[in-house]
């Protein structure tokens, strides 16, 4: 019996669904249903009696998207193994530090990541290179049957960005996961074998965890044959499938909904837009409900408590742009199904509405701690609620407003800044396509206000232009100080800003 095993997910579409597609890519059905079973079944065979993985071993994935992601990741949770996905955008030697952190002794890497990592991996470490004629060999290799498993035992290590430091994993047990597939079908979005899910964003993060609801469902898994986002290739997928849904952080909307093919796409094509990982303006989502209809979900969710805290749902938005209600919309919805969301003060008791606090999670979703780190745990869990180190406050109605993460918070002179709120007026200003402020040092007020900006297509900044906007809309002592253009902002797998590089940019060119 695999009891609460994550690989039973298959099980359902294997035997109903066994002929219809699983694994698409571009126009190509790389698997169907038993064929993504069988070989599942016997890439967890090669873990075990090739490569040694014995139940509850990591096994990492050092991976960029491809077909045979998802094979990988469902063969280590049917050997009883715990998944280790990095982001492929990480550099190697940091890939070879995370699988060290997590005591990997395998990992599934893509061949254009793999001579790299052949020399930062740990000592003892294997690699599998996925695509390769000894990983075709495995995917053929004699199958065995699940290996059972606790609702709590680890089933994924989420690591999270360490935009400030030095990256934490995020034990997700199986029941963890299957919560956060539960809650999919309750609250945003009943599946079935007519719908798709287009992995556009990296498998490593969002997207390979959006998975799971799919795959439960039968839904086909479509990667795109070009491997990244490319509106007009996304759009051809879109009219290609009877349902599609796609996560795309907010950047990557803007572009969805200004490319010129996007008058094309038929509004009942389109399952769930999934809108996340950075602050989504109002704006965005109005444009979004006008090119694609209806379809918008705005979730919040972090590493901890994946996918998972609160959502503005689909119906909300488009609500909220027919009644023009900006505060609304600005917000990130109300608590997921089974999930308890409070804000609260220093001292951890709730906040009432309107008061700015820290947002603290209760729910199936939340990790059991961080892997071999007891006091960041007890830290991050005290009280049993998860502190997210996310500043937000609730309306009357129960909608969260995000207002800024604890430690990107700006004082200058005494007084607080939230970023984000300084981000809100910059990005309002035709010239400005993306920004990000934060804090540098200042030898008077402690720290100054900076804004890093990146130029609308064709557009010329006018530094003035934008100071000016800010004094009309925001105290003066919350503009930036200085602007620092940019041809792109540093981002993770998961869409967040790597503020920290931009810090040690500035610190550089000082030096």
């Amino acid at each position: 019996m695999s009891g609460a095993n994550l690989a039973s997910l298959i099980d359902g579409p294997a035997r109903a669904l066994s002929r219809a597609p699983a694994v698409v890519l571009g126009d190509e059905v790389r698997r169907d249903w038993a064929g993504f079973a069988r070989a599942v079944a016997a890439r967890a065979g090669a873990l075990r009696g090739t490569y040694g993985t014995t139940p509850g071993d990591s096994v990492g994935l050092f991976a960029s998207n491809c077909p045979e992601y998802l094979e990988a990741l469902f063969s280590v949770w049917h050997a009883g193994g715990v998944a280790v996905p990095i982001s492929s955008r990480l550099h190697v030697r940091e890939a070879g530090d995370l699988l060290d952190a997590a005591h990997a002794g395998v990992c599934f890497v893509t061949p254009d990541l793999a001579d790299d990592l052949e020399a930062s991996a740990p000592d003892g470490t294997r690699l599998i290179v996925l695509g390769s004629p000894a990983d075709a060999a495995a995917a053929q290799a004699d199958p065995i049957a699940p290996v059972a498993r606790r609702p709590d035992d680890d089933a994924w290590i989420f690591f999270t960005s360490g935009t400030t430091g030095r990256a934490k994993g995020a034990r997700l047990s199986h029941a963890n996961l299957w919560a956060m597939t539960a809650a999919y079908y309750a609250d945003v979005s009943p599946l079935g074998p007519h719908d798709a899910i287009i992995h556009i964003a990296s498998l490593s993060h969002a997207s390979g965890l959006m998975a799971l609801p799919f795959i439960g469902r039968g839904a086909a898994q479509v990667l795109p044959a070009s491997g990244r986002f490319d509106a007009a290739e996304l759009i051809d997928l879109i009219g290609a499938g009877a349902r599609s849904t796609f996560f795309v952080p907010p950047t990557l909307l803007r572009r969805l909904c200004a490319a010129p093919q996007v008058q094309s796409i038929v509004a009942d094509q389109i399952g769930t837009v999934l809108v996340g990982a950075a602050p989504v303006r109002p704006d965005d989502l109005r444009e979004g409900v006008a090119r694609l209809g209806p379809c918008l979900w705005n979730g919040y969710g972090q590493g901890e408590s994946p996918c998972t805290i609160t959502a503005m749902s689909m119906e909300s938005i488009r609500l909220a742009v027919a009644t023009g209600d900006d505060a609304r919309l600005g917000s990130v919805g109300s608590a997921r199904w089974g999930t308890r969301v409070r804000v609260v003060g220093e001292d951890d008791r709730e906040l009432a509405p309107g008061e700015v606090g820290e947002v603290v999670v209760d729910g199936p979703t939340v990790m059991s701690g961080y892997l071999d780190r007891p006091d960041e745990t007890s830290h991050a869990l005290r009280g049993g609620w998860l502190h997210t180190g996310d500043l937000g406050s609730f309306d009357t109605h129960g909608h969260l407003t995000l207002v800024d993460r604890v430690k990107d918070v700006v004082i200058t002179g005494g007084y607080n800044v939230y970023p984000r709120e300084v981000e809100d007026v910059l990005l309002a200003h035709p010239s400005v396509a993306d920004v990000a402020v934060l804090g540098l040092p200042d030898p008077e007020w402690g720290e100054r206000v900076a804004a890093f900006v990146v130029a609308s297509a064709g557009a010329t900044l006018d530094t003035d232009a934008l100071d000016a906007l800010c004094l009309e809309r925001i105290a003066r002592h919350k503009r930036p100080t200085s602007y620092h253009v940019v041809s792109e902002l540093p981002r993770n797998a998961a869409g967040k800003v790597l503020k920290k590089e931009l810090r040690e940019g500035v610190a550089d060119g000082a030096r």
